[in-house]
């Protein structure tokens, strides 16, 4: 089945141009456009979404409040709910940073190339990567140290559920590895690693990869600008 796309945007042109890329490919369908959030909020009540391309910048609602009515904060994963993937101009834009505390599952920057956005596509539908790791790392690494991290503490006890293992693949997955560079590193199956990472995120009640990353900065278990990259 394809993956059914809605492009937020409130450049037409834009639009356009990521809906001519997309409808080249076999597996993917644009079955929805809007010029901002709430016109995207009110097409998503009747249109079933697997991926929001979602502008940061937009009128009327911008792309981090409908990105958090759309995540929906304490929405588990699994439950039918698209995911977001953030385009930007800016790199280092600290929206498209409260973006992904508010569930977005991925960043990017409109100039990407075309087949980095189809690969971004697919990762963030099937859950299985952190889009476009080193734009990720910087944007984390630029603004987590300026911004309150809220229940550090809280966040701490939530690590302390993870074994050892798991705490190392989180490092790792913090890091930008993709499940076959983890494998590697630490001489593993890629299904195993797949499993930990499973396991990481339905032990801290996480959507995905993204928010393992944003978790384990504020943790603390990675430090910002700490060499780790």
């Amino acid at each position: 089945m394809a993956i059914r796309v809605m492009l937020v945007d409130d450049q037409v042109l834009l639009r356009t141009g990521f809906r001519m890329v997309l409808a080249a490919q076999p597996d993917m369908e644009v079955v929805a456009e809007a010029g901002d959030g709430a016109e995207a909020l009110e097409v998503l009540r009747h249109t079933k979404v697997d991926v929001v391309l979602m502008d940061v910048r937009m009128p009327r609602l911008d792309g981090v409040e409908a990105t958090r009515r759309i995540c929906g904060g304490d929405r588990p994963p699994g439950d039918g709910a698209p995911r977001v993937l953030i385009l930007t101009t800016f790199d280092l834009d600290e929206y498209a940073f409260t973006a992904l505390k508010a569930g977005a599952s991925g960043f990017m920057l409109k100039d990407v190339p075309p087949d980095e956005l189809l690969t971004a596509i697919r990762a963030v539908h099937s859950g299985d990567a952190v889009v476009a790791p080193s734009t990720t790392r910087r944007l984390l690494d630029r603004f987590t140290p300026m911004l309150p991290s809220s229940g550090t503490e809280r966040q701490d006890k939530e690590i302390d559920k993870l074994t050892e293992r798991e705490r190392e693949v989180l490092m790792l997955v913090a890091q930008g590895l993709s499940n076959g560079e983890i494998a590697r590193k630490l001489v593993l199956s890629e299904a195993t690693v797949k499993t930990h990472v499973g396991r990481i995120l339905t032990k801290l009640n996480l959507r995905d990869r993204v928010q393992a990353v944003v978790l384990a900065y504020e943790s603390g278990l990675v430090r910002a600008g700490g060499g780790n990259f």
